[in-house]
């Protein structure tokens, strides 16, 4: 698949993910339905590996890889599902709106990529400044909502400190294996946050099951896989972008079929956000007089 065609299936698939996810945790907790997901996506993706007999190493390397793909993404995972079960589903979009200013911070104290410039700077401010109307926002729900906020502000924070470990340490395995590899090592622990949370359930509700499935399939075996697919082939700040684009999307998607309210407060934070975003992105093409660079350089330890 192209880099175009698999950015914009990324795109579709990360606009309708948290819908289901919230819709995943019904009826039978978060940590079975982030659980369910991984082990189907795995088994998905060893079938997909065995049968176009893709390269999957196991050497010091690749094991690291797995490592930074697994771990981060447990936490992700494990954050944005718990969080899902008190904030509306449009609002976990938002705040991983932030991802690409994360990732562009950490590429500079990690990779040594660039500098943050002081437009990059003010557009950092204003999506900061939207993650702070999202948090106000939450006081009006409830002290988990607010708990919320922050919680999945952590799991988008992983994400990007994976995209950008992973980019370090510059795989050659194909995209699918690096997701297999990550999730082989993802999946006790989710296994284990399922045994000591809700259990095994006695009954799956119909949409719960769909839901499962639906994340398993497209958002593990397929949208995983082109993420990493992407991180191989573009900059992890391009891939970061996508975020720019779903937020709105999965906004609407949660008010049409879920119900969920959306405060004209909500619409002002994910304003600010995307045009930090854009701001961040596209600002350091706008001419400045007296254009100023804030470095980070490593200290010898």
């Amino acid at each position: 698949m192209s880099v175009p065609a698999s950015y914009l299936a990324v795109v579709l698939i990360w606009s309708t993910t948290p819908l289901a996810i919230q819709w995943s945790g019904d009826g039978v907790g978060f940590e079975f339905g982030v659980f369910m997901r991984m082990l189907v996506g795995l088994c998905a993706l060893l079938l997909i590996v065995r049968l176009r007999r893709l390269a999957m190493p196991w050497d010091a390397h690749a094991r690291r890889v797995y490592l930074a793909g697994g771990i981060s993404l447990y936490v992700a995972m494990s954050c944005v599902y718990w969080s899902a079960q008190y904030i509306p589903s449009g609002w976990l979009s938002v705040i991983f709106g932030l991802s690409p200013l994360f990732t562009s911070i950490l590429a500079v104290l990690i990779l040594d990529n660039g500098a943050i410039t002081g437009g990059r700077l003010f557009g950092l401010m204003l999506g900061l400044a939207g993650l702070s109307i999202m948090f106000a926002e939450s006081f009006s729900l409830s002290s988990a909502a607010l708990l919320g906020v922050a919680v999945v502000t952590l799991s988008a924070f992983s994400q990007s400190l994976g995209a950008v470990l992973l980019q370090k340490l510059k795989p050659g395995m194909p995209a699918v294996s690096i997701t297999a590899g990550s999730l082989i090592v993802a999946q006790p622990l989710f296994a284990l946050n399922c045994v000591i949370g809700a259990g095994w359930p006695d009954v799956i509700p119909s949409r719960t099951l769909l839901a499962i499935v639906y994340l398993a399939l497209f958002g593990t075996s397929i949208g995983f896989p082109l993420y990493f697919y992407l991180l191989k082939h573009i900059s992890a700040e391009r891939v970061a972008l996508i975020a720019l684009i779903t937020p709105v999307l999965a906004l609407l998607l949660g008010s049409a079929l879920n119900d969920e309210v959306i405060s004209s407060r909500v619409w002002l934070g994910t304003a600010c956000v995307l045009c930090g975003l854009a701001w961040y992105e596209y600002g350091k093409y706008l001419p400045l007089k007296k254009p100023w660079r804030v470095r980070w350089k490593q200290r010898p330890m």
